[in-house]
């Protein structure tokens, strides 16, 4: 085991801001798939409102396909009652398109390497880290504490953010790593793991639930995207780390 303490971050939600970039990529792979529809170019309302849901990037593609249909279940239900049964609308709508998630998840990933690519300066501007979050990465390392990001989205995009924005964990761990539960458990083998910040509450509560990862600190980070209720009731061991908190030392976390 390392000597050294370690902080696991989250990345989306969590220390970048990437929802016109969700959004853009998205909409683009969407446009691959189903030819001659139209999709508007400014991110909608309604797939802000519905990204607290998302676990995995292929389900922003799959939304967007929702959006460009006039009489779809996102339009007759509207984003509140979508949500509430947001998996089995997922699961409608894979069947009712002949979708794989496989499928979509290379469109997106297409689709952001062209964006790399083509104009990274570009795609590197549909981004911005959360206020506050660069500096208070810095200052870690002060505290004796490193820090790593671990991430569903791929690893090579989220390489290319940390490095536009200088931003450098001695770890990174991405879609390709494996389920968050299982790296964790990896982790803890190697380091003595100091929290895991998260801004999605399910992925907590798996990783609480998890045996081997007994005692470890969870924070769901209050500045992320968060469902309406997802403050409420937190169960025991996860703590609700707000923006004060979190610049505050980590001696005086929760």
């Amino acid at each position: 085991m390392s000597l050294q303490p370690l902080l696991v971050f989250d990345f989306d939600g969590v220390i970048l801001d990437g929802m016109d970039e969700y959004w853009s990529s998205s909409r683009k792979a969407c446009l691959s798939l189903l030819q001659g529809v139209l999709l508007p170019e400014q991110t909608p309302s309604r797939f802000r409102q519905l990204r607290p849901w998302v676990h995995h990037g292929w389900e922003m593609v799959l939304i967007a396909a929702f959006l460009q249909e006039s009489d779809g279940p996102l339009q007759r239900l509207g984003v509140d009652a979508f949500a509430a049964d947001y998996d089995q609308q997922l699961r409608a709508g894979l069947d009712r398109f002949g979708w794989k998630p496989s499928l979509l998840q290379d469109s997106l990933e297409r689709v952001r390497r062209q964006a790399v690519s083509g104009d990274r300066a570009g795609w590197v501007a549909l981004h911005r880290p959360f206020k506050g979050v660069q500096e208070r990465l810095a200052g870690l390392e002060e505290e004796g504490v490193a820090w790593s990001v671990l991430t569903t989205k791929g690893r090579d995009f989220t390489d290319e953010l940390l490095d536009a924005f200088q931003l450098r964990p001695v770890r990174l761990d991405g879609r390709e790593s494996g389920p968050k539960p299982e790296v964790l458990l990896r982790l803890r083998r190697e380091w003595a793991l100091k929290g895991f910040v998260e801004d999605r509450r399910a992925t907590l509560e798996v990783v609480l639930e998890t045996p081997g990862l007994e005692g470890l600190k969870c924070f769901l980070a209050d500045w992320g995207y968060l469902r309406p209720a997802d403050r409420e009731g937190l169960p025991e061991g996860l703590d609700l780390l707000s923006t004060s908190k979190f610049a505050a030392p980590l001696a005086i976390w929760p």
